[in-house]
């Protein structure tokens, strides 16, 4: 990055006013970007669907729309249906549902359907000034979200929506920098969205591949051999219960009241730690050696069962010695028994194993019924085979994952820089 522009945005991020910028109500900007209000550049949709029949939707944070039976798993009719506003192509709807990712509602663009029908209780909205693509990225990017928070009344809710005025949402400004910047802009961060929905892609392909390997390289239910294998291996598997080729380990906290417990730098484990990846190798909550003292320690390779709430049916695999919750059933496999083929098996088995769970407020499935599991298993010499394969997959994985990471990352350091004009674009 050249020193003059990194020397702009530090001063425009410490509010100092650089050569070529002034100050608006909605930060610095270049002095040939206008300002306007959301009112001064879009028309409020309004015709309702009534009789007519159009697909309905919904707004998923982070996703955009979505069918909305799909979502809810049903069909509208009625007069609730008839009070639906029509949106087409290219048009605006703002959702005032709260999320963890849209803590002030979610503003997509219709892009892959012609028309349909969006409940009346979202703000829909036309631009009758401006590139589309451009708003789009903006209102993704957040950027109203300040001005939104100081308008909404944060102590009443009107069934589950936050409670904003129409002319409220369409009293927010936004900048308007010249439409061939605004173009440019939208082209540099759509190419950007192209190679993250690739990776995306890339991602799920590999996944897809994992759950047709992991479906044709284990026994089928009733089956003692599975429909795909490594060469050289001919032998029916076997099936035994899961205490009985393991040893189970169900964590426990240490006391919290005695602060000496925690803080240090030895691994402790909770349902928090596993959401998705393979492998633990820092933790949350960390013990010190007298709170480490007070568990179970657990070897290298060790694999983890969420066994309690509504991650039950989460798998890990430690990288290092540590101990773990009450929450989480540990499996330490016995010496014919390879790690890496019992965290793969337990995966696979996960869901099943998740049916286990008893009928309660709060889904649990209890050491002994855990154990009680029956699991096939090969020979340790393909055990080994197989648990490598799918380790080797994995790590394929998180790599993409990785990159799928960095590129969601420069998108997002991109939407900072050019939609507030902190950085130019070249026409």
């Amino acid at each position: 990055m050249k020193s003059d522009v990194a020397k702009r945005i530090e001063s425009i991020n410490n509010g100092i006013i650089p050569e070529g910028y002034k100050k608006t109500k909605v930060g610095i900007m270049p002095v040939e970007w206008e300002r306007y209000k959301l009112s001064d550049i879009s028309d409020e949709l309004t015709e309702k669907a009534g009789n007519k029949t159009y697909e309905t939707l919904s707004i998923s944070a982070g996703i955009g729309f979505v069918n909305q039976a799909n979502k809810f798993g049903k069909e509208l009719s009625g007069k609730q249906y008839e009070k639906y506003i029509v949106l087409r192509k290219g048009e605006f709807s703002y959702n005032k549902g709260n999320s963890k990712k849209y803590p002030q509602g979610c503003i997509y663009q219709l892009k892959d359907r012609d028309e349909a029908a969006v409940p009346n209780v979202f703000e829909s909205f036309h631009l009758n000034k401006g590139i589309n693509d451009f708003y789009e990225q903006l209102f993704v990017s957040g950027f109203l979200n300040c001005q939104l928070f100081a308008k909404i009344n944060h102590g009443v809710r009107d069934d589950g929506l936050l409670n904003l005025k129409g002319e409220d949402f369409y009293s927010c400004y936004v900048p308007f920098p010249p439409l061939p910047e605004q173009q440019k802009i939208a082209e540099i961060l759509s190419t950007q969205d192209k190679l993250i929905e690739l990776q995306e892609c890339k991602i799920n392909q590999l996944k897809t591949l994992k759950k047709g390997y992991l479906q044709k390289m284990f026994p089928k239910k009733g089956c003692n051999y599975p429909e795909l294998r490594f060469k050289g291996f001919t032998d029916p598997w076997e099936q035994r219960k899961l205490s009985e080729i393991s040893d189970i380990v169900t964590g426990t906290t240490p006391p919290t009241k005695d602060k000496e417990n925690y803080g240090g730098n030895r691994l402790f484990v909770s349902p928090a730690d596993i959401q998705g990846n393979r492998y633990i190798d820092k933790t949350t909550t960390t013990l010190t050696e007298k709170g480490f003292a007070l568990g179970r320690e657990l070897r290298d390779g060790t694999t983890l069962f969420v066994s309690i709430g509504s991650t039950i049916g989460k798998v890990a695999q430690i990288k290092d010695s540590a101990t773990t919750n009450q929450q989480i059933n540990a499996v330490i496999p016995n010496d014919d028994m390879s790690d890496d083929f019992v965290f793969t098996m337990l995966e696979n088995e996960a869901d099943k194993i998740k049916k286990l769970a008893a009928t309660q407020a709060v889904p649990i499935i209890n050491k002994t019924t855990f154990g009680e599991t029956e699991i096939s298993y090969p020979k340790k010499g393909e055990q080994q085979q197989i648990g490598s394969y799918f380790r080797n997959l994995d790590h394929l994985i998180t790599l993409h994952q990785r990159k799928l990471d960095e590129e969601k990352q420069k998108k997002k350091a991109l939407m900072q820089l050019l939609l507030t004009g902190k950085v130019r674009v070249k026409l």
